[in-house]
């Protein structure tokens, strides 16, 4: 079977330009959608799990000890920014301060 070259450059173009069209949506992963309360920016429980590296249950007991406010959205737990920062400075700071203060 024989195929002509520029019919077999045609489809390995192809080819290439699907390729490039997969990598750049492999690359570039999906924003993630960002809610809102009072033009405020709300993060969830794997947002703040991140960000402070600690687990689900420990939001849940700084939320027990209201330690961290928070809200309830379509049975969905959301957190302030501005509360977030606050309870930072006030709760993990202190703590740091302390531990270093000791050496």
């Amino acid at each position: 079977m024989f195929i002509e070259k520029e019919y077999l450059d045609r489809w390995l173009q192809k080819i290439m330009e699907r390729f490039d069209s997969l990598e750049n949506r492999i690359s570039k992963p999906p924003e993630k959608e960002r809610h809102t309360y009072n033009g405020e920016l709300l993060l969830d429980n794997q947002d703040l799990c991140m960000m402070l590296n600690v687990s689900k249950r420990s939001l849940q007991r700084y939320r027990s000890l209201k330690w961290l406010p928070f809200k309830r959205i379509d049975q969905k737990t959301y957190y302030l920014e501005s509360e977030v920062k606050k309870f930072i400075r006030e709760h993990f700071e202190k703590r740091h301060k302390h531990k270093y203060d000791t050496l």
